[in-house]
């Protein structure tokens, strides 16, 4: 099942600041972390979370960001359980998409994150629409969620998939979403793969919307691509595509994006713990992460 099937089935609707792990510089950038969201190794973090965190942190990945699995995002500890046992493994909770609820609901999973010091909340999924009035009313929702975590000191988030970039009645949903929302309280997780593989320039996105885009997703994009409608993507580890992500990287820090997150959906000949290590190697290797 992939990604987009999960979280719809599962019902989902829906800041590199400064730390002993960031505190690198180059070029006057600072160094940003390595990230990896836990969907990406969500059958190992089923089985056995302790040995998967314990592997990511040997790896080299100091930040994740959760999802809202079987077990919660803290997946069946409580918050502060969760984060200790994180952060025994050199990784920090940096941010999680979460599973649909009430305004209450999230209030209070707001009270959560913030006793721990997390740094969002994101929506990762809306599904296509029919008409554009339907992303005006997300945007409304978002401005109310991006109220209730600047109460914690929290930032609300969103992560477009392929369908924002796609016209709905002459329009783009994610030029709506962008325009219809705070940008005092709401920002945006660039997954540069959808971005790029739905003809979107994510270079423009990020300096025409500086400082909108905080957080991303980051896989490649395969240089023959699957036919179109395929079940698959047309995703690959991190340098076995045509993405550039040092100039992905460097851009994003200059345009205000601080967290940045592996996330492979497509597995070739590898399991998703050997794709998670052969994406840290290359992220390390770039001499900028």
């Amino acid at each position: 099942m992939n990604r987009r099937n999960f979280i719809y089935s599962s019902g989902m609707l829906a800041a590199l600041s400064a730390s002993p792990a960031m505190s690198a510089t180059i070029t006057g950038r600072t160094k940003p972390a390595r990230g990896i969201q836990l969907y990406m190794v969500k059958e190992d973090m089923e089985r056995d979370p302790i040995s998967t965190l314990k592997q990511l942190g040997a790896w080299g990945y100091t930040q994740i960001e959760s999802y809202g699995s079987n077990k919660g995002i803290f997946w069946g500890k409580t918050n502060t359980e969760f984060k200790k046992i994180a952060a025994g493994f050199g990784l920090t909770l940096v941010s999680s998409h979460y599973n649909p609820g009430t305004l209450d609901e999230f209030d209070r999973l707001a009270a959560q994150c913030e006793e721990i010091g997390m740094k969002y909340l994101i929506c990762p999924w809306l599904g296509p629409q029919k008409s554009i009035e339907t992303f005006k009313t997300f945007a409304d929702d978002f401005n109310s969620r991006g109220n209730i975590c600047r109460k914690y000191g929290l930032r609300f988030g969103y992560h477009p998939h392929d369908y924002p970039y796609k016209p709905v009645e002459g329009q783009l949903p994610i030029d709506v979403l962008l325009a219809d929302t705070n940008p005092e309280t709401v920002d945006f997780q660039m997954d540069v793969y959808y971005a790029v593989t739905e003809g979107a320039d994510p270079y423009a996105y990020m300096k025409n919307h500086k400082g909108r885009f905080k957080l991303a997703h980051m896989r490649d994009v395969l240089r023959k691509r699957l036919p179109a409608g395929s079940k698959d993507e047309s995703a690959c580890d991190l340098g076995e595509g045509i993405i550039d992500f040092k100039k992905f990287i460097t851009t994003g820090q200059d345009t205000g994006m601080r967290y940045f997150f592996v996330e492979q959906s497509r597995f070739y000949n590898e399991t998703p713990l050997q794709s998670a290590r052969k994406n840290a190697m290359y992220l390390k290797g770039m001499k900028l992460v």
